[in-house]
């Protein structure tokens, strides 16, 4: 299935990470014309990918975005894109193709794809770009050398440099040498051939073929027990090392709701592109990426997601003092579960279950420690306009 046959423009995402003013310039123009008035059935198509992917904000990361973009860019099939690039977590093939048109004719989404894009550091987008799934053009490069030779990474070198304009940038002598010796171990060198059965030889009937199973069978028994004893208990071992890493990562899930950094010198950006608000104090800040968070105080018997005993002394906030859930109208309302007062900007919020609404850069108060709370603007844009959407 072709880019052209699915009805996707090519476009070209190498320059991603390389210039800013570009990016921009040639990001807006193309989007442009990609949204000037498209037929009836992508329009619905288009709004079914900008629905689905205001709904997924947090799944898909910047890494994502680059690998997806530079995977469509290689092969111009998204089938292949979903068979051979490894994301963060499993993606579907629709929600692949969702994705895809969303970044292609959805400007708020391509927008902010794109700004988190170049935040990626170097490394890792050359490390991206090094596990990019080969075109059909470098992979005929490559073939070039016969199975029967001793390559060597120097020799992958100078192919890399007389054919700069059909590699990715970020290529290698070494990367291009395992990729043929992955061809060669799959017996996908021209040269190459797989044995098969003459014509004039003679093939095993079924009875030929019955006696040697037998014999098989018969040899299979005579053998000791010993490599099934050891084979069942290194499969004992294995399961019990699977379960405890399951176990130790489903424990980890509750801190990836709220990551919290500690604030030095050096400002860093409060904001990526699944980042919903942040809760800055004066010694760190709490990341909201989730659509509700419990604030309180940590203790063996309960767990919170905004520990605030790491800003300051907490001996006086509740173990469950507050909670802050984003409404699908894109209010974030702050209610109190606790025995003591929050105050948002100098307001008391009094009494079990009370709630009030939070504007960025509102100030909370509690107990004497006090944060900022800041709101990312563009990710709550979205949300408010799918909401107006819906109501209409």
């Amino acid at each position: 299935m072709e880019m052209a046959k699915r009805g996707f423009p090519e476009r070209d995402f190498t320059s991603i990470n390389q210039s800013p003013s570009t990016i921009s310039a040639s990001t807006t123009s193309t989007t442009a014309e990609m949204i000037h008035k498209p037929p009836v059935n992508k329009r619905r198509r288009h709004r079914q990918a900008h629905n689905i992917a205001i709904k997924d904000i947090g799944r898909w990361k910047a890494q994502d975005d680059l690998a997806l973009m530079l995977g469509v860019q290689q092969t111009n099939n998204l089938e292949d894109v979903y068979r051979g690039v490894k994301f963060s977590c499993k993606f579907t093939l629709k929600e692949i193709e969702n994705r895809w048109y969303a970044i292609l004719y959805d400007p708020t989404i391509a927008k902010i794809s794109v700004s988190a894009i170049r935040q990626l550091h170097s490394d890792v987008v050359a490390l991206i770009h090094k596990k990019t799934i080969f075109s059909q053009q470098e992979e005929d490069i490559i073939r070039q050398i016969p199975s029967t030779s001793l390559p060597t990474v120097e020799m992958f070198d100078e192919m890399l440099s007389k054919n700069t304009h059909v590699f990715l940038p970020y290529r290698t002598g070494k990367c291009l040498f395992n990729h043929w010796t992955l061809l060669k171990h799959h017996h996908l060198l021209p040269d190459q051939s797989i044995q098969y059965f003459s014509r004039h030889q003679d093939l095993m009937n079924f009875s030929d073929g019955e006696d040697s199973i037998e014999k098989d069978v018969e040899a299979s028994l005579v053998l000791p027990c010993k490599q099934d004893d050891l084979l069942h208990s290194e499969h004992i071992l294995s399961d019990r090392k699977n379960k405890r890493e399951i176990r130790r990562l489903e424990n980890e899930i509750p801190r990836w709701q709220v990551l919290v950094d500690s604030i030095t010198g050096v400002a860093p950006s409060d904001f990526d592109n699944h980042t919903l608000a942040v809760l800055r104090g004066r010694l760190v800040r709490y990341l909201m990426r989730s659509r509700e968070i419990t604030l309180g105080r940590c203790t063996k018997d309960s767990e919170v997601d905004v520990n605030l005993s790491l800003e300051g002394p907490a001996a006086k906030i509740s173990r469950k003092q507050g909670l802050i859930k984003l409404q699908p109208n894109g209010d974030f309302m702050l209610a109190n579960t606790g025995k003591r007062p929050i105050y948002v900007d100098s307001k008391p919020i009094v009494g079990s279950l009370n709630c009030a609404k939070l504007f960025n850069n509102s100030v909370v108060e509690i107990a004497g420690l006090r944060f900022v709370f800041l709101i990312n603007q563009d990710l709550i844009a979205a949300v408010r306009t799918e909401a107006l959407k819906n109501q209409i």
